[in-house]
């Protein structure tokens, strides 16, 4: 009987699946920032507009897919 290797699997962190997501075409969205409290003082344009994800581009998109075990 022969043994093959196993090789390591890649885990996720857990930490990054649960902040981000990753769209069907492979965008990473994000949730807005300045949403958690006082949100009385600011105008109800920015807490709409902070109710919409947002995109992450660049160098960090990559990194957070490395994270998330997809890239």
């Amino acid at each position: 009987m022969t043994k093959s290797k196993a090789k390591n699997k890649q885990k996720a962190r857990k930490g990054v699946v649960a902040r981000f997501k990753i769209t069907g075409t492979g965008k990473v969205l994000r949730r807005a920032q300045n949403r958690r409290h006082l949100l009385r003082k600011k105008s109800k344009r920015a807490i709409r507009s902070s109710k919409v994800p947002k995109q992450v581009v660049g160098k960090f998109a990559k990194k957070i897919k490395q994270m998330m075990g997809i890239a």
